[in-house]
């Protein structure tokens, strides 16, 4: 059962058993979880702008603060326009080709979303019947918007500006929307499958862990990598980022039960506990290796545990998430660190290493330490595994597909004297003040 579809189902026994979005009496509604909802909206909006800019900015060299900036700015722009347009449709609708595959056409334009003002009736989700579809589309169009804006850590101060916002709207709708109708549209095969993914350890994490592998090997390696220092502006700027981020997230997992109630609280408490744990097992992991904690890696083993414990949030007790945190903050540094050099690949500021990994470690142990009776489902370790493979073998060859399609329309990687000069000048004309 898809995660989302049995939160929503536990509070909405007086709504109309919907298969299909569609009009519900406002009465069924709400107020408390729409409230919630419309804040953990807002909470996970600001993980992207300003939390993955700032973590971005931070750790880039000075000459291209600005771009890793606007390019964070721009994918929100992009997937904004495209997920009202198109992508939520295909993501939520049902209705639509092979079998759970990619969803239907009836929500394009937001279409039957339009405020009813007056009358009884409102236009909802079957999968959150008790919230006003425009507020569900909202929340997910966050998350939408975070996983594309992740893929940018991979590709930092090498790709062309007008090429990274063409790929990013291509990447939105040929591989975001198609792996979140499989895990979270209660139709989608992973979710029949039985596959558990309660804020998207799959959906988002592995998947843009995924595609920003792809895209560090098909860029290739910035000019002087390996060779030259590359000192990070502002490691301030990456750990205020940090700390949007970890505040954000308790909208992105506890927002997840889609209401107010006692499993967004338990989710809200075990993200906060898998962090903190994440941030120990990093440290922990560097302090025996390099015989030094740093501020850098406190940072990056906070984001770790919050990347595992997103698939559980909603599955798993406080000591799980003690477990959860700490196995992936040793994982990830790993994954930074041993792993990125046995794969060869420039992911600049190790998106696969945290997300891709983090997020594999969640979804795996979602399955071994989900509790029935919190989950109120029976986990799977065979539907998790497929799950994770098949999210990370459609996202690795189709985001190849993507490059190769945007690489039709825009060049890529900039010459390697912009590349020299710095992307804020060389693309932006604009550069950080003294």
């Amino acid at each position: 059962m898809c995660p989302l579809a049995a939160s929503a189902q536990a509070v909405a026994s007086a709504a109309p058993a919907l298969t299909a979005p569609g009009l519900v009496d406002a009465g069924t509604v709400q107020g408390a979880d729409t409230a919630w909802l419309m804040v953990s909206t807002a909470l996970v909006l600001l993980m992207t702008l300003p939390g993955i800019a700032l973590f971005y900015g931070g750790m880039v060299r000075r000459l291209n603060v600005i771009n890793t900036m606007a390019s964070v700015v721009g994918i929100a722009a992009v997937v904004s326009v495209l997920w009202f347009g198109l992508a939520y449709s295909l993501a939520f609708t049902p209705g639509g080709v092979l079998g759970g595959f990619i969803g239907g056409l009836d929500r394009i334009g937001f279409a039957g979303m339009e405020y009813l003002g007056g009358t009884a009736q409102v236009a909802v989700s079957h999968i959150a019947p008790h919230v006003p579809e425009s507020v569900f589309a909202m929340f997910q169009l966050t998350f939408a918007i975070i996983t594309c804006a992740l893929v940018v850590g991979a590709l930092v101060e090498r790709m062309h500006f007008g090429a990274l916002l063409l790929f990013s709207g291509l990447w939105l709708l040929l591989v975001y929307a198609p792996v979140a109708h499989w895990v979270w549209e209660p139709g989608g095969w992973l979710a029949q499958l039985g596959a558990l993914d309660f804020a998207g350890g799959s959906v988002v994490h592995i998947n843009a862990g995924a595609a920003a592998l792809v895209c560090a090997y098909a860029l290739g390696p910035r000019a002087g990598y390996g060779r030259e220092p590359f000192v990070p502006f502002n490691l301030g700027l990456t750990m205020a980022g940090t700390g949007l981020l970890w505040v954000g997230w308790f909208g992105f997992n506890a927002g997840s039960a889609l209401s107010a109630d006692g499993r967004a609280g338990l989710a809200l408490l075990v993200t906060h506990v898998a962090a903190a744990a994440g941030a120990i097992g990093w440290t922990a992991a560097e302090w025996l290796t390099r015989k030094r904690a740093s501020l850098l890696g406190l940072c990056s083993g906070v984001v770790a545990g919050l990347v595992a414990i997103t698939p559980a949030a909603g599955f798993v007790t406080q000591r799980s998430a003690l477990i959860i945190g700490l196995v992936a903050g040793v994982a990830c540094y790993w994954g930074a660190t041993a792993l990125k050099r046995k794969l060869r690949a420039d992911d600049s500021l190790d998106v696969f290493g945290v997300h891709g990994v983090g997020g594999l470690v969640g979804a795996l142990l979602t399955g071994a330490l989900a509790d029935p009776a919190i989950s109120g489902v029976q986990p799977s370790m065979l539907a998790q595994l497929i799950a994770c493979a098949a999210v990370l073998a459609y996202s690795l060859v189709m985001t190849a597909v993507v490059l190769w399609i945007t690489s039709r329309f825009a060049t890529l990687r900039v010459r390697e004297g912009e590349e020299r000069l710095g992307l804020d000048v060389s693309l932006h004309n604009e550069q950080l003040g003294h």
